[in-house]
């Protein structure tokens, strides 16, 4: 019996429309989604490095308005280049993503920002987020973080993107960049002096992205705070019961790191059981005591 030369009978492989075997087979979701993850987390760091880059190059000129033209010139270049890099960014993950036309209808303002580069401003807003990111502590300490650093970039971006918009313009009272940061501290805190007052669209616009972005700020800062005080309130009688007699309260089943209403059950637990079998002796004494009466009877 003779074998075949071919060798032993391996897996069907796929084969397209016109016959031709397909050499790869057609990428797993998963796979898609790690490669995308991995593109991500390499490209982190640089593309927020260029993202501050930008933001220096923007800042300039809207800061200095008398610069003179080969420094204006260096920023404009400054500015297509990060806008480049991160149209190619966008190109590659729009390709490792598992579903392309999904990738994209969850990102329609980078979408913006690369098919229209008029909307090259707008890429300050990932300057934000990145950072944001990178601040990878616990939950608190990362709302904390993010608060702060969002609030002081939102400022400094709203100043710049505010001023760039209104100066210049007829009847305008934000003229530099110092009304500029005025104008958003105000807005941003919500107290509206009304010293001050966008006039053009953009600015509008912005001063409606200022207040939104006012009133979450408010809304993460009361939320932390109630946060740690109910957690202060919780965590008091676990502590006070720690305190009296020897540390009850941690020396239970290790119950001192858990919520004090959980450590007061365990005790009024403890205490129901104890009392039970209390009742359980003396309800044996009674009945020995009654058994040893009918004997002597």
């Amino acid at each position: 019996m003779s074998r075949d030369p071919a060798g032993p009978v391996g897996p069907a492989v796929p084969a397209d429309p016109a016959g031709t075997p397909s050499s790869e087979p057609p990428a797993h979701p998963d796979a898609a989604r790690a490669r995308l993850r991995r593109w991500q987390a390499a490209t982190e760091r640089p593309l927020t490095a260029m993202a501050l880059l930008f933001l220096v190059a923007y800042a300039v000129p809207v800061a200095r308005p008398d610069v003179s033209a080969d420094v204006r010139s260096a920023c404009t270049a400054v500015l297509v280049l990060t806008w480049l890099v991160f149209v190619v960014d966008y190109v590659v993950r729009v390709r490792l993503a598992p579903h392309p036309r999904t990738y994209v209808r969850r990102h329609l303002l980078e979408l913006a920002v690369v098919v229209l580069p008029v909307l090259r401003p707008l890429l300050l807003i990932s300057v934000v987020a990145r950072l944001g990111r990178l601040n990878a502590l616990r939950l608190r300490g990362k709302v904390v973080r993010f608060a702060a650093t969002g609030t002081a970039l939102l400022v400094l971006v709203g100043a710049l993107t505010v001023t760039q918009a209104e100066r210049g313009a007829p009847g305008a009272s934000i003229d530099n960049l110092g009304d500029g940061f005025w104008w958003v501290m105000v807005t941003i805190t919500t107290v509206g002096y009304g010293d001050m007052a966008p006039v053009t669209g953009v600015g509008r616009v912005i001063a409606v992205g200022l207040m939104l972005g006012g009133i979450a700020l408010l809304g993460v800062v009361t939320a932390t705070l109630a946060s740690w005080l109910v957690e202060q309130v919780v965590a008091s009688p676990d502590r006070e019961v720690g305190d009296d007699g020897g540390g009850t309260g941690a020396s239970i089943g290790g119950m001192g790191d858990l919520p004090a209403s959980r450590v007061q059950v365990t005790l009024l637990t403890a205490e129901v059981q104890a009392l039970r079998a209390e009742l359980a002796a003396v309800e044996r004494r009674d009945e020995n005591r009654q058994a040893g009466g009918t004997t002597e009877d």
